[in-house]
């Protein structure tokens, strides 16, 4: 008989409410309360999961987050891959299955691959199949390489719940020094937030032997959980702080047990106190991964908490004297117990079998652990060896928060170093080991927060006690040692990597894979690291650590996207003027993330021939276009000129009031990220008319630049878009119909010039009016108040009638833009395409001053000369238009190649032929040109031109 269920205990369980579940297809007991793991032990299931390389049997090893063996794949309504079974609750009628393992943990057929190690060490793969070809073995190894499976059956439940909090103080941790925390925050007046991975709270209390104010421990955490909920403090159980951000922004995972899916919250406290507590390390010994080798502390949580018996010869080694009240607590219930303790001056133990001044040097045993030997050649037999090689400080949050570290020898861990501004570490986490030490440490998190009517918590119990000898694994050791459980890393992985020259901490983790897997080597690391430091003859910290990275814990891909989908993943904005729209018959698409008209006459016309003659009637006399989704981000400050002269490739601070300028934003690379006009108000106010498709971006990146170079008083941004609707005049009789609204204003050329602005009213609102033009004709962009609209609109319509005006969609301007060569970026650009390849030359070789991306624009790659260049592509009259993406080739030898692409191509009614523009490999100076187009297979030819094709001498404009 091994592991089994007690008649009586388990402060987690209720044993009125029995459930059954499956594991690998055999039936388990348990009850309500049971994790998969506690109820696995119950059931004295040895082997549940299989190592990721050589498929080793590997058994429980820890009770929480920090366990690398027991993972599962979980069926049903909340069907989960890779689920560790030390945090995942039991459930009547669950279906649990091993992961890496066929067709089962206990009988996988790919046990042989142990057989095979010695061929296999770390990196072989790196070394191995390079030749003749990787591609060869790639298919196989990753069929082989996965863990869990998903489900392809499975059906979302619904939507993550997400949630933004604010708090005074955010306690991580509701084990005794973060319940303290948070009882001494709440006494200062302070909102708190307390969070704990655990459904219930208490950490270590738990489990361990505690006596607080005279009470039992369990008396006070009740008392102090009360408390703080009665004061109106959140209080979030079965939630994982995974992550510590910019600005102290806190992402935290909630799971829930009722079926519905976990809630993210982002969290801004303005203090963080971390008590997150520590996890206990193995020790090295041969063969010190079988199944029945726990962790000490996880088997007195089973014992306490599940009243589940790891064993019944148990053998517990410890090189610290937390392992003697597992030992003690473990021979009170029943088990034969012999407690081998490395140090020769340990404590003393009045129940148990004590071995001083030994280690373990070997586990024996196949499929589960039958025995141990100690470094003096003595044989053990056990059925259980319980572990504890000391204890790690979980610090990973304080070093996401960029916290320093420093090494104790003291603990044989790193402890938190340097402050981290916002945040406090306290309890075990800071290295503290008795409940008085861990009481006084959250009284110093907490001490600058103010003055606290609460009272300090005092120990009153039985005090636990460090002790620690460190115990790392030893270059040259006999036998394998296992250094990361999952990933299969040993100690001879270790040297190999030193001996090939990979020392570096970094290179260690990416070459072995050593606290790469799912637990992120969290039991492994430290170990990983003091062995590297042994072979290198360097102390620990001289080796150092690897980075810390979020999310501490998994968090499923569904709670970051929460609600989003649909519209809600990308929200469809809409004109002001939609439904004027809809009545006036318009097919709507979505340009941009714009629901916008493509051209009017309804879902039954003929899309291709109203589109033409939209087109057509817009040179003819006058057009009406609603253009209401141009960017109109506001940049106003008194250094508002030497801010947009960062942000535009062409110099916009020599611009007059009152006037527009066309120009460029380029990204870091020199690449051109947007175009637009730039409107002058007045010496300190601009308006960015970016594109369309482009506003959200345009703002953030102006916002991301005036923090990075400008303060609130230099410059300030306002994104308008919304707020105001653009209606678009445009054609021959443009000035015309606009002189019938009486706008308050001189439409004369003189006064109101192309690429210049006014100001006028209409109905007692004041408009502005803009000379600009996305057409090559006359043209006016009227913007009004997006609630007066409409009025507005109505009115365009009727001063119109006389002119024959048209309303035209997005496609109608299209075809215009395209005549006159005007480029849509992203469409006629690609992500390489800098300004000189559209014929802007001139601020690249003139400005002096700097500018976004400017270096780029003078890169080798920048002055290649062979470089895509817009150009216009004519064919002969009659032929099709040119397909969009079709390649201009070029033979050579018997083989195209690809000179570049045609960007934009349409059928022009007013030129009565295909207009196109495209992107040619040195096109710019080969205006005249024929060249080859394929598509498809098809090949036709065009001719490079230049790329506005209506209207070139631009008389137009002022017509």
């Amino acid at each position: 008989m091994t592991a089994s269920r007690l008649t009586t205990g388990g402060s987690a369980i209720d044993r009125s409410r029995p459930i059954r579940f499956s594991f690998d297809g055999r039936t388990v007991d348990g009850f309500a309360g049971d994790t998969i793991a506690s109820a696995l032990l119950a059931n004295d299931v040895a082997v549940v999961g299989r190592s990721f390389k050589y498929h080793r049997p590997r058994g429980i090893w820890g009770a929480g987050v920090e366990e690398p063996n027991a993972l599962v794949d979980v069926g049903g309504p909340r069907a989960t891959p890779n689920t560790r079974a030390t945090t995942e609750p039991a459930r009547d009628g669950l279906v649990a299955k091993s992961v890496n393992a066929t067709p089962s943990a206990l009988a996988d057929r790919n046990a042989f691959l142990d057989r095979c190690s010695r061929f296999i060490p770390a990196a072989f793969y790196y070394k191995t199949f390079m030749w003749p070809d990787w591609h060869m073995f790639e298919p196989r190894i990753r069929a082989m390489a996965g863990l869990g499976e998903v489900d392809k059956g499975w059906t979302s439940p619904g939507s993550a719940d997400q949630i933004n909090h604010h708090c005074d103080v955010l306690v991580v941790g509701a084990g005794p020094a973060g319940l303290a925390a948070a009882k001494l925050a709440a006494g200062a007046g302070l909102s708190v937030t307390l969070v704990d991975d655990q459904q219930k709270p208490g950490g270590s209390l738990g489990h361990r032997a505690g006596e607080i104010d005279g009470k039992p421990a369990a008396i006070w955490i009740d008392g102090t959980i009360a408390e703080l909920a009665a004061g109106g403090h959140l209080i979030l159980p079965a939630t994982t702080a995974f992550g510590i951000y910019d600005h102290n922004l806190v992402g935290l995972n909630q799971r829930h047990f009722d079926g519905r899916r976990d809630t993210l919250w982002r969290v801004r406290p303005r203090r963080i106190v971390l008590a997150t507590g520590a996890i206990e390390r193995p020790l090295p010994f041969a063969n010190n991964d079988l199944p029945g080798i726990l962790s000490a502390d996880a088997a007195l949580a089973y014992l306490r908490r599940h009243a589940v018996l790891a064993g019944r010869r148990i053998v517990v080694a410890t090189n610290n004297d937390s392992a003697y009240e597992v030992a003690e607590a473990s021979s009170e219930a029943g088990a034969e117990v012999t407690l081998v303790d490395i140090r020769r001056d340990g404590m003393p133990a009045t129940k148990v079998r004590l071995v001083k001044g030994r280690s373990l040097a070997a586990a024996d045993g196949k499929l589960r652990i039958e025995g141990v030997t100690l470094d003096d050649g003595t044989r053990l037999d056990a059925d259980c060896v319980l572990v504890s090689g000391g204890w790690t400080p979980t610090i990973h949050l304080f070093g996401q928060a960029k916290g320093k570290l420093a090494w104790s020898e003291a603990r044989a861990a790193f402890l938190p170093d340097d402050p981290v501004d916002g945040i406090s570490v306290a309890g075990a986490a800071a290295g503290a080991v008795s409940l008085s030490e861990v009481f006084a440490g959250s009284q110093n998190a907490v001490a600058s927060l103010g003055q606290t009517k609460a009272e300090m918590p005092r120990s009153t119990g039985p005090e636990a006690t460090g002790g620690i000898v460190a115990a790392w694994p030893v270059p040259g050791s006999k036998g394998r040692i296992w250094i990361d459980y999952q990933n299969d890393v040993t100690v001879k992985d270790v040297e190999l990597a030193a001996r090939e020259n990979f020392v570096s901490v970094e290179h260690l983790k990416r070459y072995t894979t050593l606290g790469m897997a799912t637990d992120q080597g969290k039991t492994s690391n430290l170990p990983g690291l003091a062995l590297m430091a042994g072979i290198t003859g360097r102390t620990v910290p001289e080796v150092g650590t690897t980075t810390y990275r979020p999310p501490f814990t998994p968090v499923p891909l569904a709670s970051f996207a929460g609600a989003r989908g649909g519209e809600l993943m990308a929200p469809v904005r809409r004109l002001p003027l939609e439904n004027i729209h809809r009545a006036d018959g318009a097919v709507f698409q979505e340009y941009g993330g714009w629901l916008r008209p493509a051209h009017y006459g309804g879902r039954d016309a003929d899309a291709d021939r109203a589109i033409q003659d939209e087109a057509l009637r817009a040179r003819q006399s006058v057009a009406l276009f609603d253009g209401s989704t141009l960017g109109k981000i506001e940049v106003i400050g008194p250094k508002a000129a030497e801010f947009v002269d960062f942000l535009y490739y062409n110099t916009m601070s020599t611009l007059k009031p009152g006037r527009c300028r066309y120009g460029f934003m380029l990204s870091e690379n020199g690449v051109v990220f947007d175009d637009g006009v730039l409107v002058r108000l007045d010496e300190h106010r601009f308006v960015v008319s970016c594109s369309s498709s482009h506003v959200t971006a345009v703002h953030a990146r102006l916002e991301e630049w005036r923090q990075d170079r400008f303060g609130r008083g230099a410059v300030y941004i306002h994104n308008a878009t919304a707020e105001m609707a653009t209606l678009t005049v445009s054609g021959p009789n443009a000035r015309k119909l606009l002189e019938t609204l009486g706008l308050g204003l001189s439409l004369d050329d003189a006064d109101l010039p192309h690429m210049a602005i006014g100001h006028g009213s209409y109905g007692g609102d004041e408009v502005r009016i803009a000379r600009v033009s996305f057409t090559g004709d006359r043209s006016y962009e009227i913007s009004i108040r997006a609630d007066r609209a409409e009025t507005l609109w109505t009115r365009l319509r009727e001063a119109g009638q006389p002119f024959d005006a048209a309303i035209i969609g997005l496609e109608a301007l299209m075809i215009l833009r395209a005549e006159k060569g005007f480029i849509v970026i992203g469409k006629d650009t690609d992500g390489t395409t800098l300004p000189h390849d559209l014929g802007s030359e001139g601020p690249r070789a003139k400005r002096q001053t700097e500018f976004v991306g400017r270096c780029s624009l003078f890169t080798d790659e920048a002055s290649r000369d062979n470089r895509l260049q817009l150009v216009g592509l004519t064919v002969p009259q009659g032929d099709a238009p040119l397909p969009t993406g079709a390649h201009g080739v070029k033979r050579s030898g018997g083989r195209l190649r690809s000179q570049g692409f045609v960007t934009s191509s349409y059928q022009s009614p007013t030129l009565g032929r295909p207009v196109a523009l495209g992107l040619i490999e040195r096109g710019a100076a080969r205006h005249g040109e024929t060249i080859e187009i394929q598509h498809l297979g098809k090949v036709s030819t065009a001719t490079i031109a230049a790329p506005c094709a209506f209207d070139q001498a631009g008389d137009r404009l002022h017509a």
